[in-house]
């Protein structure tokens, strides 16, 4: 079940993307979830759609 404050959902990948994200998730020390949260994040914050525009998420 998902955390407070956050949505459950399913997504489909490729298995080799999928595999890309779990060593990276375990050289950085993070669940696979967590790391998935934070590259889109990342990917958000590059494209101008982070935390800081007009205080939204």
């Amino acid at each position: 079940m998902a955390s407070p404050g956050k949505r459950a959902f399913l997504m489909r990948v490729r298995p080799e993307v999928l595999e890309a994200v779990e060593r990276l998730a375990a050289a950085e020390l993070r669940s696979v979830n967590a790391q998935l949260e934070v590259l889109l994040r990342e990917a958000l914050a590059r494209r101008g759609h982070g935390k800081d525009r007009k205080g939204e998420e």
